[in-house]
């Protein structure tokens, strides 16, 4: 069981799969009127448009009593079935979470494969991992999923034109696999990911040797985050307009206004009713966002769903810090991480919803207004983030030698040097500094040890 897409995703490129996408509505369930049923619609679409399926039919489904067999009703299923036929679709997608039997029966009734929400996210994950790290995660998510899946009955598929995907498909690893491997992989992929997570946590701790504050981007899949992140590092993160386009943690440095450092890291992205499964097996990658400093929500304004995206953010956020000790590199506990709100995609409203914003967020200094695409508001962002970390920071006056270059050196660069003396032999430097750094710089010139 691999995690390699790469003749799939080859595959999809050449002929892509002919593919109908069904949304059920379901009016009963929690959370089902958040949202418009096309809005639901377009996001599932969205999703398979993500790994290049060709869409030739779509549409929402009411499901007033779900059917324990087939979820649908008898003349959905059989509406379906004449559409397939009439098509010459391949796959079906249904964006909701389908139990095995479910699945199973549908497949053998409408002859072709069926994917569910879980199993269409997990694709788009295989195909965006690049990283170790993210393979590992993708290939246990994708494990899991399957091993509540191994009575479904494949001979049906077997004359289909090979798998669509490492959830998809009868091939002989699919139709070989049993509980106990599946067992034995999870339990070596969780061992792996916990010595990712170990040397995930030996990184932080060298970064809190030199301790540069954590900026953590989060937010809806598709709001902007790896094109902000480009726009202000000036680095080359994979951005594009699809659901999903980042999977893999990236890091870079960033030189703020006030000439303070700090690390910037792009997540992620989250979505609505995130399977339990996934949330679990990208811990490691999330730990990111649990140990930054600051968090950095990122919305897409522009989006007619802006409003449920960030609720269904800010749930995932409060059950990713629920319970999660934070602490700092002597062992002190840390605060819990401020968060910053920024509506991106500005260009992309009109002049009335711009205006309407603005008054909004006018007075509020945690909110920005930006365009990542355009560069307006960036500037004002940053910005906003040197405010909200000066303001865990205290002013201190040191006296240093001039012969002690580097921690001169250190104060510049680890904090914003208000005043500087030279006139009585020495540096007398008045300094804008995190308290934790204040406390190492005192015990340097009292011990005479260098920086660490």
């Amino acid at each position: 069981m691999g995690t390699n897409t790469d003749s799939t995703t080859d595959e999809i490129g050449a002929t892509p799969t002919r593919t109908m996408v069904l949304q059920p509505v379901i009016p009963c369930s929690s959370g089902a009127d958040a949202r418009s049923p096309d809005t639901r619609l377009d996001e599932t679409a969205g999703l398979a448009l993500a790994i290049s399926l060709n869409i030739v039919a779509q549409r929402a489904v009411v499901v007033t009593r779900p059917r324990p067999s087939t979820l649908f009703g008898g003349g959905v299923v059989d509406e379906v079935c004449d559409r397939i036929k009439a098509e010459e679709i391949d796959l079906v997608i249904v964006g909701w979470p389908l139990t095995p039997v479910q699945q199973r029966n549908l497949e053998r009734t409408w002859k072709c494969k069926v994917i569910d929400r879980t199993g269409l996210i997990l694709e788009i994950f295989g195909a965006r991992a690049r990283t170790r790290e993210g393979q590992l995660q993708v290939e246990l998510a994708a494990l899991s999923y399957q091993r509540s899946r191994l009575v479904r009955s494949w001979t049906h598929l077997e004359r289909q034109r090979g798998g669509f995907g490492f959830v998809g498909g009868p091939g002989e690893r699919q139709i070989e696999i049993d509980r106990r491997l599946i067992d034995d992989r999870l339990a070596r992929l969780k061992r792996e990911l916990d010595q990712v997570r170990r040397t995930r946590g030996l990184h932080r701790k060298a970064r809190a040797r030199v301790p540069y504050p954590l900026i953590a981007l989060a937010g809806y899949t598709n709001a902007g985050k790896s094109t902000l992140f480009n726009r202000i590092t000036a680095a080359e993160v994979f951005a594009e307009d699809m659901l999903f386009a980042t999977l893999d943690p990236t890091m870079r440095q960033l030189e703020l206004p006030s000439g303070r450092t700090a690390i910037l890291s792009d997540t992620v992205g989250f979505i609505s009713e995130l399977p339990t499964d996934l949330v679990a097996a990208f811990r490691a990658t999330l730990e990111e966002v649990t140990a930054a400093d600051v968090i950095v929500h990122v919305r897409d304004c522009a989006d007619p769903d802006t409003n449920a995206q960030r609720a269904d953010v800010e749930d995932i956020l409060e059950n990713l810090l629920d319970g999660v000790e934070r602490l700092d590199d002597d062992g002190t506990a840390k605060p819990p991480p401020v968060q910053i709100e920024v509506l991106n995609k500005i260009d992309l409203i009109d002049t009335e919803e711009h205006a309407f914003l603005a008054e909004q967020t006018h007075y509020n200094d945690d909110v920005v207004m930006l365009s990542a695409q355009t560069g307006e508001g960036c500037d004002d962002f940053l910005a906003c983030i040197d405010a909200v970390l000066a303001a865990d920071e205290s002013v201190e006056t040191f006296d240093v030698a001039f012969a002690d270059g580097a921690g001169l050196a250190w104060l510049y660069e680890r904090g914003e040097v208000l005043e500087r003396d030279d006139s009585d032999g020495r540096a007398r430097v008045t300094v804008r500094l995190a308290p934790r750094d204040i406390a190492r710089f005192r015990k340097r010139l009292a011990e005479r040890l260098p920086v660490e």
